[in-house]
C-alpha cells in the first residue's frame, strides 16, 4: 500500500506551494497517473480523502485525477504511438524494442489555492 505514501508526498507539496503562494486553502488538487505507474486509483482516492483530514491546506480540497496513457518511442521505425492496455509492441511495425516516453509517473499538474 505505497499510495498512503504517495499521497503523504503530494499533500506536503501541495502544503509547500500553498505557503510559498501565501494561500490560505487549498481547494483542487490536480494529477495525472500514468498507467504503469503502479498507483491503483480508487486505494489512492480513499487514502487522499483519509489523509488530506490532517492537513489545513488541503482539508476542503477536491482530488482530480487524469489517466495517462503508456507513449512510447519506437527504437526500429522511431515512430511515437499510444499503447492499447495488455499491447506492449509498437502498432506500426510490432517491435517490441521501444522508450516508455510517457505513462510511468505519477505528476501534480494543477492546484487551485485561495
Amino acid at each position: 500500500m505505497h499510495e498512503l505514501s504517495i499521497i503523504e508526498s503530494l499533500i506536503t507539496l501541495c502544503e509547500e506551494n500553498a505557503l510559498n503562494n501565501n494561500a490560505k486553502s487549498i481547494q483542487e488538487i490536480y494529477v495525472k497517473i500514468g498507467r504503469l505507474s503502479g498507483i491503483e486509483v480508487d486505494l489512492f482516492k480513499r487514502c487522499f480523502e483519509s489523509f488530506k483530514e490532517n492537513s489545513s491546506f488541503c482539508k476542503n480540497a477536491k482530488l482530480f485525477i487524469e489517466l495517462a496513457p503508456l507513449e512510447i518511442l519506437c527504437l526500429k521505425c522511431n515512430q511515437m504511438s499510444i499503447l492499447d492496455e495488455n499491447v506492449f509492441k509498437c502498432p506500426k511495425c510490432k517491435s517490441i524494442e521501444y522508450k516508455i516516453t510517457q505513462g510511468e509517473d505519477l505528476h501534480l499538474i494543477r492546484l487551485v489555492m485561495i
